[in-house]
């Protein structure tokens, strides 16, 4: 029999969580049955979408929602050998059992010197999350201005290294001057710190004074209500996140979009990555050979220890990272 340490929910978020609203209990698995793999956490994902979906799609007491990179440690099911390595979707867990339907393995080919907790991020959702969101939502064509907003995140800095990688003129913004520096490192043509400039109009205006045909949102809130007035005639709009909103206890308005969306003929969409979970494994084999090829770079921000969990998914939510923000078990 094994302990499994978990994370719950025990109270909704109100506003930016609180350690209070979280409690670590421990639990015993029951022995595996036939088809049954016993998992262990390895990597464990902190991610913005956790805020709003946990409102959604939790009940106080439940463990936290959330995916892993995890090793099978027994297997009753030969399509999951023990040792191999599994992405699992089982939420803030140390221990799991899985019938496998819920299993993705990592890319069978992927060399030792890439880690594996890139399958929570460049190789994983927010690596597909960009793809997606820049070569499907937003089309991009020859002769676009790509905007990205929290650029030096885990989605953002992938979205504007493909954009290069496709020859695309890039703009990032970011909060802070080492993520600006990270940015220009990883070959976005501008960024700035939208946390010092004087105005955000102004900043956008500098760094493409001909406008936006593509933007890509994580954002939402004021920065958008600023950046879509700067959008090109027939510009596209990916809405990827909102995480100025968040954590909101009273509604955000702004600026009502139809005018400026009617004259400009924009298009603006939001999605969700699994609309294309048929492509995935294309997709992941590209953005694995970008990265062995080293067009496409990583940053990760890695908490060690299960018991940071809380710590790290907070500190996230407070833009502590840069690149995607990992536990290490």
């Amino acid at each position: 029999m094994v302990n499994a340490k978990t994370w719950t929910l025990c109270k909704h978020f109100v506003g930016f969580p609180k350690f209070s609203d979280f409690e670590m209990k421990e639990e015993q698995l029951p022995e595996t049955k036939d088809g049954e793999v016993l998992l262990e956490a390895v990597f464990l994902s902190v991610d913005p979408y956790m805020r709003p979906y946990s409102a959604v799609l939790m009940k106080e007491g439940d463990v936290m929602i959330g995916s892993q990179v995890a090793r099978v440690v027994e297997s009753k099911n030969p399509s999951f050998p023990v040792g191999c390595y599994v992405v699992a979707s089982t939420g803030w867990r140390t221990h799991s059992i899985s019938d496998g339907k819920d299993l993705q393995l990592l890319l069978t080919d992927w060399p030792d010197n890439i880690p594996k907790s890139l399958g929570l991020g460049t190789i994983g959702m927010p690596g597909l999350t960009a793809y997606y969101g820049l070569m499907e939502v937003c089309q991009v064509k020859d002769g676009d201005i790509v905007l990205v907003n929290a650029a030096a995140g885990a989605v953002g800095s992938v979205v504007g290294q493909i954009a290069k990688i496709k020859g695309f003129k890039v703009v990032g913004c970011a909060g802070s001057d080492k993520k600006v520096a990270y940015l220009k490192q990883i070959g976005f043509d501008e960024a700035f710190n939208y946390k010092t400039v004087s105005s955000l109009a102004e900043a956008l205006k500098k760094c493409s004074a001909e406008g936006y045909d593509c933007y890509f949102d994580n954002v939402g809130g004021q920065f958008s209500s600023v950046a879509l007035e700067q959008m090109r005639v027939f510009g596209r709009i990916a809405v990827c996140g909102g995480i100025s909103l968040y954590n909101d206890t009273t509604k955000q308005t702004g600026p009502y979009v139809q005018t400026l969306m009617i004259f400009k003929q924009l298009r603006m969409e939001g999605f969700l990555v699994s609309r294309w979970k048929h492509k995935d494994e294309e997709t992941l084999k590209q953005l694995m050979a970008w990265v062995k090829e080293g067009k496409l770079k990583y940053e990760e921000h890695i908490t060690k220890g299960f018991e940071n969990m809380p710590a790290a998914f907070m500190g996230m939510l407070k833009g502590e990272n840069t690149g995607k923000a990992v536990v290490a078990v």
